[in-house]
């Protein structure tokens, strides 16, 4: 276990002046940060990939840390946690992808890929037994976590073999073969189960009926993707959210219940690198490419509200967590930092 900062980090968000926690820890770039839901009492946890190989746990709203997961090989790309943070699921240069038990840190499953893994989603639900995959291959792949056999992957033969722990494989088939024209960066599970969104490096979003496995709809931006994310609430029960694609110097805002529709597009002086939003209190925060600054706009007229100093190095992630009261960001320093959200709403943005 490590340094207990529930005092510090109590006393830091409650601050006036916005100072950010700072969790260290990490000895190489962080390029992906991940907030569960609200599970008991209130409490939420953070997940953050880095380039170090190995992903870390924390307490979401302190910042304490709970633990390292090790087995990776290779650098991590992304981390994501299950919505009651059960289990997490890691994306890593070491061509797998790997699930997690929270609780143990032991390795449930590593799912082998041919190339590097960048992206992973489960579906937004209470102990998931599926898994996304995507990243180097093109490859959107689906893994059932609650089926395995001794033998090949009998539904998806061309697959390389994915095994467990005890060493069974793990069921897994591809959706839309042969249709993504670059590496996979991002894949989000939306509120409803059947429906899948993926960002890839040929510059477009996609959206998949897992029923036809065949996409619904696909949206082209202007820039290089540098994050894409479903930014929801808990404070909203059961909220669509918001599919926030930050891509060149442009931020990309769609309607979580309705696939392909844009219901915003915010242009900005520089390379955005990554992008969250609050719905509950109009705010938008940016990472740059180009500068180490967070960024908090009005998300209804783009004014630009705040400027967080901190980081040493572009920010590569922004998430809010689940209440909405902080945000945290994952920076090219290896350092994570939290950031008091404003609490009064600027006006409801819908």
């Amino acid at each position: 276990m490590g340094p207990r900062l529930t005092d510090l980090a109590r006393s830091q968000l409650d601050l006036t002046k916005v100072v950010p926690l700072t969790c260290h820890g990490h000895s190489r770039p962080v390029p992906h940060i991940d907030f569960s839901s609200t599970v008991e009492d209130d409490q939420y946890y953070l997940i953050s990939a880095c380039k170090d190989n190995n992903p870390m746990l924390r307490d979401g709203i302190t910042g304490d840390w709970i633990g390292t997961f090790l087995g990776h090989k290779g650098a991590v790309w992304q981390a994501r946690l299950s919505t009651d943070a059960t289990i997490a699921a890691t994306a890593a240069a070491d061509f797998s992808a790997k699930v997690w038990d929270t609780h143990t840190g032991e390795c449930l499953h590593t799912l082998q890929h041919s190339h590097i893994v960048r992206a992973v989603a489960f579906p937004m639900q209470t102990s998931p037994q599926v898994l996304a995959t995507g990243g180097y291959e093109k490859k959107l792949r689906i893994f059932d976590l609650s089926r395995s056999n001794s033998g090949s992957n009998s539904s998806s033969p061309t697959f390389p073999s994915s095994t467990g722990e005890n060493g069974t494989g793990v069921t897994s088939y591809e959706i839309g073969p042969g249709v993504h024209g670059g590496t996979i960066k991002s894949i989000v599970w939306n509120q409803d189960y059947n429906i899948l969104t993926t960002a890839a490096e040929d510059r477009k979003i996609r959206w998949w009926d897992l029923r036809s496995r065949h996409p619904v709809i696909e949206y082209t931006v202007e820039g290089t993707i540098g994050s894409c994310e479903l930014n929801t609430l808990a404070v909203r029960p059961n909220d669509p959210g918001i599919l926030t694609v930050a891509a060149g110097k442009s931020v990309y805002l769609f309607d979580g219940s309705s696939p392909g529709r844009l219901i915003k597009k915010s242009d900005f002086r520089y390379e955005v690198a990554s992008a969250a939003v609050n719905n509950e209190t109009g705010r938008l925060v940016t990472g740059s490419a180009d500068d180490t600054w967070a960024r908090v706009y009005d998300l209804r007229t783009d004014e630009e509200l705040e400027v967080q100093k901190g980081h040493h190095g572009p920010i590569w992630s922004v998430s809010f967590s689940p209440d909405g009261k902080l945000y945290g960001t994952g920076s090219e320093d290896g350092t994570i930092k939290l950031w008091k959200a404003c609490r009064e709403p600027y006006g409801l943005w819908r």
